[in-house]
């Protein structure tokens, strides 16, 4: 098998990256709600560091193009698609400036031969950032402003002749429908079992489902979440508790370690704070084995 993403018992294998390139160069600051320290070429070497880190565990990285095609957001390209043992699902993205995205994931699976075995289209919205794997056949996706019921039914009749079933949970509204708040920004899983969360925010209902089935949830630093705007939970999952983050969060850092987890570091306040994407949204992982 040479796809298939959704068991975090096993290593990250294969993942896809796109360097932010000259869609980001030209990107408008506020146009993509980027905030203050934006700066397109420091984000470019911030991203070639996470990448570097990504190579050395041991992933192959398969590149989408980075054209100058006017997509500066998919170099976060963990939201338009997610990669399962039956193939791709292809998704339909809730910010507008986004939605010729998923048409690079389908001719980048084409190119590496992974079907494609369902994809959203219409009002059906949904964004792999509100999508978190609780099981190998139990996916979480978060209802919210980019992941809405009609996008979420979708997503579950496309698994379901594959044994794996959706469960849904609300998102709040946080800061309103331009910040970019997914499910993904409120827990990371950093193990099978283990995840780091910012439990003010996390749907309750999911807090109960993930310690009902012995899930251990580690409370982030409440202070470094609101000074990164959620960036300091973004963690990779390299291998079971071998995670990536961005730098400058000692705290959140120190937590994880004494947790049992190796956590490297990379520079990323050009590209991960400003542009509100940490290393989770920047790879898109097609298999782990």
């Amino acid at each position: 098998m040479t796809y298939g993403a959704e068991d975090r018992t096993k290593p990250l294998a294969r993942v896809l990256m796109r360097a932010p390139g000259p869609a980001m160069a030209a990107a408008e600051a506020e146009q993509w709600h980027y905030g203050p320290g934006f700066n397109p070429q420091r984000a470019e070497s911030q991203h070639a560091g996470l990448a570097r880190i990504v190579a050395a565990s041991g992933a192959e990285i398969h590149w989408i193009p980075s054209n100058d095609d006017g997509m500066s957001d998919a170099v976060f390209v963990q939201d338009p698609s997610f990669v399962t043992r039956a193939g791709a699902v292809v998704l339909n993205m809730g910010k507008a400036l986004r939605r010729g995205e998923p048409a690079l994931h389908v001719a980048t699976y084409e190119a590496l031969g992974v079907p494609v075995i369902g994809q959203l289209s219409g009002d059906a919205t949904v964004e792999s950032g509100d999508c978190v794997w609780i099981d190998p056949d139990t996916l979480a996706i978060g209802r919210g402003a980019r992941s809405t019921q009609a996008g979420i039914d979708a997503v579950a009749a496309i698994l379901a002749p594959h044994g794996m079933s959706v469960v849904a949970y609300d998102l709040p509204y946080w800061t309103g429908p331009e910040a970019c708040l997914h499910l993904m920004s409120l827990i990371s899983p950093l193990g099978p079992k283990l995840a780091l969360i910012h439990a003010p925010l996390l749907p309750y209902a999911l807090w109960a489902d993930l310690t009902a089935r012995g899930w251990t949830l580690l409370h982030a630093p409440a202070d470094e979440f609101a000074a990164s705007n959620g960036l300091s939970l973004n963690v990779l999952m390299l291998c079971p508790q071998d995670v990536v983050m961005v730098a400058g969060f000692p705290k959140t850092l120190k937590l994880m370690e004494d947790a049992g987890c190796r956590v490297q570091t990379f520079e990323g306040d050009a590209l991960c704070i400003a542009c509100e994407g940490g290393p989770t949204c920047l790879t898109r992982p097609v298999l782990r084995q």
